[in-house]
């Protein structure tokens, strides 16, 4: 990507050091901006925005509401795909500056007490780099200030990706994966669980019955996009 410097320049107020050398850009499109999404691919994000609260009524989950942004299709899968697999992490910024202008949304999120981020594998964050649910869930508790926990829930093993599997699989494939620590920590609170995608609900469900062990109030689940 070619940097406009003049652009640059224009920016207020002075950018730091590190911004000089890692400009702010748009997510979608590249262009410089400081809050890491143009007015232009806002509106593009806008037209594909679903922002929909969904109660639980499954009474074999775990959690009592699902909050999606998007739907899995189209400039959104692409994204989500790059996010994850294509070494785009800045796009973390541009996902929750967009999330945190909904007024519905945010007062949704501030009505919880910690916010925990679905665990990946040593190995699979080796491989990656970065875990992009923890990314999103560090970015939304420091802007919310909501409570960050990133050691209460931990992945014990590494499995199969379930993206590769229907949806029987992904509910065996999953089952006894998480493990929980620091249970105290999470005693009476609010969980807000964040995860990528949701499509079977089978790894958010493993989460927050692992979760639920710590005898919170209420366990709810944030996902970029739904399937």
């Amino acid at each position: 990507m070619k940097i406009n410097f003049e652009k640059m320049r224009q920016l207020r107020p002075v950018p730091l050091v590190s911004n000089l050398i890692y400009p702010p850009v748009c997510g979608i499109c590249g262009k410089i901006t400081p809050n890491y999404l143009c007015n232009k691919c806002e509106m593009q994000l806008k037209m594909q925005a679903k922002f929909q609260i969904e109660k639980n009524q499954n009474m074999d989950y775990y959690f009592q509401e699902h909050l999606y942004i998007f739907e899995y299709q189209g400039m959104i899968r692409k994204m989500i795909i790059d996010y994850k697999f294509n070494d785009s992490t800045y796009l973390y910024k541009t996902i929750v500056n967009f999330l945190l202008k909904n007024k519905k949304f945010f007062q949704n999120l501030k009505s919880y007490d910690t916010i925990i981020p679905v665990p990946i594998s040593r190995r699979r964050r080796k491989e990656r780099g970065y875990n992009q649910s923890e990314l999103i869930a560090r970015e939304i508790a420091k802007r919310t200030d909501l409570d960050y926990q990133n050691q209460c829930l931990i992945k014990t093993k590494n499995i199969v990706e379930q993206s590769k599997l229907n949806k029987e699989e992904r509910q065996k494939n999953i089952q006894g994966v998480y493990a929980l620590q620091q249970p105290r920590k999470l005693l009476n609170k609010k969980i807000l669980l964040i995860d990528d995608i949701y499509t079977t609900g089978s790894t958010v469900n493993e989460c927050s019955k692992v979760l639920k062990e710590a005898e919170p109030k209420k366990v709810g689940v944030l996902t970029i996009a739904k399937d």
